[in-house]
């Protein structure tokens, strides 16, 4: 029989975790295939340990991986891909937003042939129009910079077969990393599935604006070169503005003596210092990613984990270990 593995990130979801069990639970029961539920704590402040270690001494198919402190939604993801076991691995979120519902379609896609099943979200009842607007934008953009070529809307729930995570534990391990993207870009057969993102059960959404820019910002870094290219395009435009604005200059010396440059002079210096400042920023963008990648620090650490058979290999601290 082949086994799933559905993998959840959890994070202060101390209220959600019951209900999120139950539901998928109960689509679980109902498919052919054996499963196992791998809860990753990343560093919950509330009770959402406890949560879990109560459904893991109920339930032994329920796995926990519990990290050190929080590491991020990204790394969690990465750890459960680790220690996954399944022919087919599904991640997705314990708010109950990427409906259970979805897991059958998913498993029948894996039936068919298909390495890769991305959940295409159509609408999300419970995002407000600001970040439904940036969504569309930040797909746009990350489109148009890179040479990959993304699924608009694709979320973080989606599904991977065995040959596809081993892929992506041994050859993916950045650390600034965009997983979704990983997953569009790693090939195979693919298949994408549409949804819509339910009401969230409890708690509130752990993205802010700010750290869904920075997060778009580091996803841009990762896919594309093209900003560093900025500095070619910013000196040929700065060229072309100085040459029209020396033709200006002679322009009006000629027709009315000698011009009063000084207006022009503070505009130039304020906008050649503005795209100077700008380049070198996105430089500086570049290198801290080098330099993250240089010190080869653990994307995650793991501090305790509930029926994870111990001869499972896992990649833990950055290095393949038994």
């Amino acid at each position: 029989m082949k086994t799933v593995t559905v993998v959840v990130s959890v994070y202060n979801e101390e209220q959600a975790l019951p209900e999120f069990y139950q539901a998928v639970k109960k689509v679980l029961d109902k498919i052919s295939w054996d499963h196992e539920l791998l809860f990753v704590n990343d560093g919950s402040r509330d009770g959402s340990l406890s949560v879990l270690e109560r459904l893991a001494g109920q339930d032994e198919r329920v796995k926990i991986v519990s990290f050190s402190r929080n590491f991020g939604h990204e790394a969690a993801m990465i750890a459960g891909l680790d220690y996954s076991s399944g022919d087919m691995v599904i991640c997705m979120d314990a708010d109950l937003q990427h409906p259970p519902e979805c897991i059958p379609a998913i498993l029948e896609a894996a039936e068919e042939g298909f390495d890769v099943v991305n959940m295409v979200r159509t609408r999300n009842r419970s995002a407000g129009l600001l970040k439904e607007v940036t969504s569309v934008a930040f797909y746009r953009l990350i489109n148009l910079l890179s040479d990959v070529e993304f699924e608009a809307n694709a979320s973080d729930f989606f599904g991977v077969s065995r040959k596809v995570v081993e892929v992506l534990r041994n050859s993916y391990r950045e650390k600034v990393r965009f997983l979704r993207g990983y997953v569009q870009n790693v090939g195979f057969r693919k298949k994408n599935l549409e949804y819509e993102a339910g009401v969230r059960v409890a708690g509130e959404s752990k993205y802010s604006i700010r750290k869904l820019f920075a997060f778009a910002v580091n996803t841009i870094l990762c896919f594309s070169n093209l900003p560093l290219k900025l500095g070619i395009y910013a000196g040929i435009f700065s060229g072309a503005l100085g040459f029209a604005v020396m033709i200006y200059t002679v322009w009006t010396w000629i027709r009315v003596g000698t011009p009063d440059g000084y207006a022009t002079i503070v505009v130039l210096l304020c906008f050649m210092f503005a795209m100077l400042f700008l380049i070198v920023g996105i430089i500086g963008e570049y290198i801290a990613i080098l330099f993250a990648e240089l010190k080869d620090r653990p994307i995650y650490i793991v501090d305790r984990t509930e029926n994870i058979h111990q001869n499972r290999a896992i990649r833990s601290e950055g290095n393949l270990t038994k």
